[in-house]
C-alpha cells in the first residue's frame, strides 16, 4: 500500500512531522513502513521561467540563446532543447540549484548541481528542465514531450518566479507500507489516516460527503439483481447523466501522481481517486450499451468467451463471477470490465458500480483467467460491503464537485444479508494480564476511541465496526492496546500458568516406549513413504474385494508409483528388507511407527482415519516365536497385564498359511504376526524367510497403563507340579494355558512349557506337552489340599477340551 504524506496530512490536521519521524512512529504502532520516497529530495532552486526571447547561437547549429524571465530578473540560458519557443513557461533551475537526473531519466544520488558556465563561448546562467530531469516520467505527466523541455499548460495559472516544484505537485513524499491481509481497512488512504491520527494522538477529519442527485429516479433507467449471492454480498449502482469529459483539477492530479497513477480524465480519475481513498474499487459503464437497462450478477457458463477492456479475448468458466446486462456479459466481476461497455469520449449517460465480491473467488478467477488488476488485488483481501455505499456517495459528490455530469436521484442497492459489527466485552484487567502491563482502563478506552471503536458504558462493551474484520476476541483488543501504548514500553515479565515444559503427551510416551522396546530387541528404525502404488495390493496377494484396496487417490501424484495413500504398512517394510537383503546385509531387523490412511467413504467426504501402526520386520537369526516374544515384551512394558491370545486362523493372504496369527487382547484383535508368504517374498525378490508383526497403536494406547503396583517379595516358599498331557496334534498350547488362567485360582503364580514330544510312543495324531506349574500364597505356606484343589479344577478343565494325562 502506498500513500501520499501530503494527502495524509490533509486528513489529520496538525500532523507536522518529517518523513522519517512518520515512518518510525507508524511502524511502531503496527503500520509497518517499508520505505519512503521524497519527490523533491534532489530538487532545489527551481522556479517557473518564461522564455521572452530566442536568438541563434553564433557558434552552434543546435544551440539557442534564451532570455528567460524568472520573476525577479531576466537571465540568459543557452539550451539545445528542440521544442523551446518564445512565450513558454518552463521549469528553470538557477545557478547553485539541483536537478534529479538527466534527459534519459537516469537519476544521480544527491542530484546534479547546476553552475554558471559558458557554452561555445556564450554565458549561461541556469538550465531549463525536462520532466525526467525533475525526477518524474511521461507516464505521470503525459503532456510532457518525448524529448525536450516540460512546458506548463496555459490553464495551469503559473507565473514567472513561482515555485516550479510546487506547481508540479512534487513537494510530497510517497510512503510504502507492508500491510497484512487481515487489515483490509488499511488498504485505503482513510484507513491509514485513521491509524496516523491515533499514532500521533491527533484528530482525523475525513471528507464531508453531501447528499447528491436530482429529482429523477435511477430505477427508471436501470435495475439490478444478484443470482450468485454466495459470491457477491452487495451490489450498488448510480447513474450520471449529461457526462462532460474534461481534465481533472490539479489537486486531484497531484494526489494521483503521488500514488503512481497517471491522470486521464475527470471520470476515470474519480474512480481511481475513490479506490485509493476508500479502498473500494469502482467501475463505470456506458448506459447506452447496457441492454434492457438491466444488471445481473451471476456465474458464467463453462467455455464462454469474453473480451475485456484491454482487447484480449478470455475464456471463463462456471466458477467465474460475471456482470451481465439483459443480453450479454459486460464485465468480469472485480477484475475488469468489457470492451463492449467501455466509456468512450461520446458517452452521455454513465453507470457507476460499487460492489463487494468474494475475495477468494476473485483471486482464483484472476489466476485462472491470467488477468490481475489493481481492483482484483484489492477485492482479494475481502472487503467490507458497508464500505461500498460510502465510496459510491463520495464518487457522486466528486462528479458534482468537478462538474463532470448530473447525478441521477436515487440508488440501486442490492444487499441480501447485511454485515453487522461485532460487540466484545471490555476487559481491561484481562488485557493487562495478557500483556504484562498496568495500563489504566481510561487510557485503554482512549486508544479504542482514537480508532473509532465505540464504548458502551452501560454494558461495558466495545462495538467493533464491520470494517475492522480482524478484531474478534479479547486478544485482538489487547493487541490494539499494546501497539498504541508502545511495544517498546512493555516490560519484560515471566510467563504465568502451569508449565508443560519437557512433558510428552500420553500417546507420545507410549510411542517412545514402543521405540525403546524395539531398539532394545535389536531393531533399527525405518521411515518409508505414505504414498504408494496400487500395484502393492497385487504384490501382497490381496483379493480384489479386500478393504485395503479402498485407498485414497492423490489428486496430483508424482506418478503411478506414488498415486495412493497407503492402507497397509507392509509394503514399505518389505521393500526396505528386500533392499538390505539384496545388498547382502545379514540379520536385519527394522521397525517403523507411521500412519496408515483408512477412508471412511470414497470419494472422500471427510478426513480419513489416520491410524498409527507399529510394523516390525526381520530376517536372519530368529523365527516366528522370536517375533512373538518381542511383541509380548512390548505389551508387558506398556503395563498391559492381561495375557495376549493368538488366533492361528488369521486368514491374511500375504502371510504363510500355517505360520500366522492374529493378536487378541481383551477380546479385540490389535495386530498380527507371522512369516511372509513365499510368493510375496518372490514378488519382492527375497530368498530368505521374513517375519513381520503389525500392532495397531491406538488400541495399545487405550489398554496401556504406567500405574505400577508394588507387591513385595514373597516370604513363603513356592510349590511346583509337573503336568504331562496328551493332546491332539493340531491343538495350540494356548488353549491349555487359557485353562490354567481360568481354573488355576489365586495361588497359581506361573506356568512354563518345558517339553513337546511327537514320536513312536504316542499316537500319530497326538503330541505330548509338559508344563511346570508354580503355586504360592503370599500370607502362608500352602497345604497339599490347596494345591490339589487347584490341580483338580485344572484337570477337569483340560478334559473338557480333549487333553488327557499322559500315563
Amino acid at each position: 500500500m502506498r500513500t501520499s504524506l501530503k494527502w495524509i496530512e490533509s486528513l489529520v490536521p496538525g500532523l507536522d512531522v518529517t518523513p522519517q519521524e512518520y515512518t518510525d512512529a507508524m511502524t511502531m504502532s503496527g503500520s509497518k513502513v517499508e520505505f519512503y520516497e521524497e519527490f523533491d529530495r534532489d530538487l532545489d532552486k527551481i522556479v517557473v521561467g518564461r522564455v521572452e526571447k530566442i536568438e541563434k547561437h553564433p557558434d552552434s547549429d543546435h544551440l539557442v540563446i534564451c532570455q528567460v524571465d524568472i520573476g525577479s530578473e531576466r537571465v540568459q540560458i543557452v539550451t539545445g532543447a528542440p521544442n523551446v519557443a518564445e512565450g513558454q513557461l518552463v521549469p528553470t533551475v538557477l545557478p547553485g540549484g539541483r536537478v534529479a537526473g538527466g534527459h534519459d531519466g537516469s537519476k544521480t544520488e544527491g542530484g546534479i548541481k547546476i553552475k554558471e558556465g559558458r557554452l561555445r563561448g556564450v554565458d549561461s546562467y541556469g538550465m531549463m528542465c525536462s520532466i525526467e530531469e525533475l525526477g518524474s516520467t511521461r507516464d505521470l505527466f503525459p503532456e510532457a514531450p518525448e524529448s525536450g523541455l516540460y512546458v506548463f499548460p496555459a490553464e495551469s495559472g503559473v507565473q514567472p518566479g513561482d515555485d516550479a516544484i510546487e506547481a508540479l505537485g512534487l513537494h510530497d513524499t510517497a510512503i510504502e507500507y507492508e500491510i497484512t491481509s487481515n487489515r483490509v481497512d488499511c488498504f485505503s488512504i482513510l484507513g491509514l489516516a485513521r491509524e496516523a491520527a491515533a499514532t500521533f494522538k491527533l484528530p482525523h477529519k475525513f471528507p464531508e460527503v453531501p447528499k447528491t442527485g436530482d429529482s429523477d429516479d435511477v430505477n427508471k433507467y436501470l435495475s439490478a439483481s444478484i443470482e450468485a449471492d454466495d459470491l457477491c454480498s452487495r451490489y450498488t449502482a448510480r447513474i450520471v447523466k449529461d457526462v462532460k469529459l474534461a481534465p481533472s483539477p490539479k489537486w486531484m492530479q497531484d494526489r494521483l501522481r503521488a500514488q503512481g497513477i497517471r491522470p486521464i480524465n475527470n471520470l476515470v480519475d474519480i474512480t481511481n481517486y475513490v479506490m485509493l481513498e476508500y479502498g473500494q474499487p469502482m467501475h463505470a459503464y456506458d448506459l447506452d450499451t447496457i441492454a434492457g437497462g438491466k444488471i445481473v450478477v451471476r456465474r458464467a457458463n463453462d467455455g464462454d468467451k469474453f473480451t475485456t477492456l484491454d482487447g484480449q479475448e478470455r475464456e471463463v468458466d462456471h466458477e467465474t463471477l460475471m456482470i451481465y446486462d439483459g443480453e450479454k456479459a459486460v464485465g468480469i466481476a472485480g477484475i475488469m470490465g468489457g470492451e463492449n461497455s467501455m466509456i468512450t469520449d461520446s458517452v452521455k449517460t454513465m453507470v457507476f458500480e460499487a460492489a463487494c465480491f468474494d475475495g477468494t473467488n476473485i483471486r482464483l478467477s484472476s489466476k485462472r483467467i491470467g488477468l490481475r488488476t489493481d481492483a482484483s488485488g484489492i477485492f482479494e483481501k475481502g472487503l467490507d460491503p458497508n464500505n461500498a455505499i460510502e465510496a459510491m456517495n463520495r464518487a457522486c459528490a466528486l462528479v458534482e464537485e468537478l462538474g463532470a455530469g448530473t447525478v441521477c436521484g436515487g440508488l440501486i442497492d442490492v444487499y441480501p444479508k447485511k454485515r453487522e459489527g461485532v460487540t466484545l466485552p471490555f476487559e481491561p484487567d484481562r488485557y493487562n494480564a495478557l500483556l504484562g502491563t498496568d495500563i489504566p482502563a481510561e487510557t485503554q478506552l482512549e486508544y479504542f476511541k482514537a480508532i473509532d471503536l465505540e464504548y458502551n458504558e452501560a454494558d461495558k462493551t466495545i462495538f467493533v465496526p464491520s470494517w475492522r474484520q480482524d478484531l474478534l476476541t479479547y486478544a485482538d483488543l489487547a493487541e490494539e492496546v499494546a501497539r498504541f501504548y508502545g511495544y517498546d514500553k512493555i516490560p519484560t515479565s515471566l510467563p504465568k500458568g502451569t508449565s508443560t515444559a519437557g512433558k510428552l503427551s500420553y500417546k507420545k510416551r507410549i510411542e517412545k516406549k514402543a521405540r525403546e522396546v524395539a531398539e532394545f530387541s535389536g531393531f533399527s528404525q525405518a521411515m518409508t513413504y505414505s504414498f504408494e502404488s496400487p500395484k502393492v495390493f497385487d504384490k501382497l496377494l490381496l483379493p480384489q474385494d479386500a478393504m485395503e484396496r479402498q485407498a485414497i487417490k492423490i489428486s496430483n501424484p508424482l506418478g503411478e508409483d506414488f498415486s495412493i495413500m497407503r492402507t497397509i504398512s507392509l509394503n514399505g517394510m518389505l521393500t526396505s528388507l528386500a533392499t538390505n537383503m539384496n545388498r547382502r546385509n545379514k540379520n536385519v531387523r527394522l521397525y517403523e511407527l507411521a500412519n496408515i490412511y483408512l477412508p471412511k467413504a470414497l470419494p472422500l467426504t471427510e478426513l480419513p482415519d489416520e491410524r498409527m501402526t507399529m510394523t516390525l520386520g526381520f530376517y536372519g537369526d530368529g523365527d516366528f516365536f522370536t517375533m512373538k516374544g518381542v511383541i509380548e515384551e512390548l505389551f508387558e512394558t506398556m503395563g498391559m497385564n492381561l495375557k495376549p491370545l493368538y488366533d492361528g486362523e488369521a486368514g491374511r493372504p500375504y502371510l504363510h498359511p500355517g505360520r500366522q496369527a492374529n493378536i487378541i487382547y481383551d477380546g479385540r484383535v490389535i495386530g498380527y504376526l507371522g512369516e511372509v508368504h513365499p510368493i510375496v517374498l518372490k514378488n519382492y525378490n527375497m530368498n530368505e524367510r521374513v517375519y513381520v508383526g503389525v500392532i495397531d497403536m491406538p488400541q495399545v494406547v487405550s489398554q496401556a497403563s504406567f500405574d505400577y503396583k508394588y507387591t513385595g517379595i514373597a516370604n513363603f516358599p513356592a510349590s511346583t507340579r509337573d503336568l504331562s498331557l496328551l493332546v491332539p496334534k493340531d491343538m495350540p498350547v494356548g488353549k491349555l494355558e487359557e485353562v490354567f488362567e481360568a481354573k488355576g485360582g489365586s495361588y497359581l503364580e506361573s506356568y512354563e512349557l518345558f517339553d513337546v514330544y511327537e514320536g513312536d510312543r504316542i499316537d500319530a495324531d497326538h503330541k505330548s506337552v509338559a508344563y511346570s506349574l508354580t503355586f504360592r500364597a503370599l500370607d502362608r505356606n500352602l497345604a497339599d489340599t490347596d494345591i490339589n484343589d487347584a490341580m483338580d479344577r485344572i484337570l477337569d478343565g483340560l478334559s473338557q477340551i480333549g487333553a488327557k494325562i499322559r500315563s
